[in-house]
């Protein structure tokens, strides 16, 4: 005996992943922490670690000197608002705030992570 995939089944996947949706919505609302401190890697290495609560504009150099990027920490998020990649995709996304959130450069190996470690130079996922 073979059975029919039916309407009743549809309604019911479909309610199912509207309730999953509603419960992972609920988890990231509730449990979003904003982070205290951006962490900075160029090509693997530490290349700074900066308060959020601090207004300021970082320009990232590569190892020549050449500014490749730059981000500005206002109002407790940071936002790339310079690339010299071709694609300037970090440029496009918005502005990081909560922990373990990231800007990612992968043309000029950057990335930017929001943590709320008190050590320097580490990230939350170190922690």
């Amino acid at each position: 005996m073979r059975r029919q995939f039916g309407k009743k089944d549809v309604v019911f996947i479909g309610s199912l992943l509207l309730l999953c949706a509603i419960v992972l919505l609920l988890f990231r609302v509730a449990f979003r922490s904003e982070g205290t401190k951006i962490v900075i890697t160029r090509d693997g290495e530490l290349y700074g670690t900066y308060s959020l609560s601090e207004p300021r504009t970082i320009s990232i150099r590569d190892k020549n000197g050449h500014v490749t990027n730059t981000l500005v920490i206002k109002d407790g998020k940071a936002d790339m608002i310079h690339a010299d990649c071709p694609d300037k995709i970090c440029v496009h996304q918005k502005a990081v705030s909560a922990e373990n959130e990231t800007i990612v450069c992968l043309p000029n190996k950057i990335v930017v992570t929001v943590t709320n470690s008190n050590e320097e130079g580490m990230d939350g996922f170190a922690q």
